[in-house]
């Protein structure tokens, strides 16, 4: 499944570059099975900061590219994926989380 695949090349990505990427959720269309244009993506950092995100866009545009899907990515770190209520409650209700080598696991509410 695409999904699978976009999730497990980023997860590779993020763990060459990152020492602190914790894994992903995904969320929206493509978690209930209805993926047709965007994959939502929220990512668990133990920082998230302009640097970081600076370093996450362009690895988000090659996956596109490669895997030719639209990426929608999120980077949190673990209290502002909390904070953020409204992605927090969807992911916690219907998200799927993979671990930072892209294998799923059931979500941890």
């Amino acid at each position: 499944m695409i999904i699978d695949e976009v999730v497990i090349e980023l997860s590779k990505m993020f763990n060459q570059i990152f020492d602190d990427f914790h894994g992903m959720y995904v969320f929206g269309e493509a978690a209930e099975g209805n993926f047709q244009d965007e994959i939502e993506l929220a990512a668990i950092f133990d920082i998230e900061d302009k640097s970081k995100r600076e370093q996450i866009w362009p690895i988000v545009g090659k996956v596109e590219t490669e895997m030719d899907v639209s990426i929608d990515l999120y980077p949190y770190t673990k209290e502002s994926f909390q904070k953020d209520e409204e992605i927090y409650e969807e992911v916690m209700e219907k998200g799927i989380f993979y671990n930072k080598f892209g294998k799923k696991e059931l979500t941890k509410n």
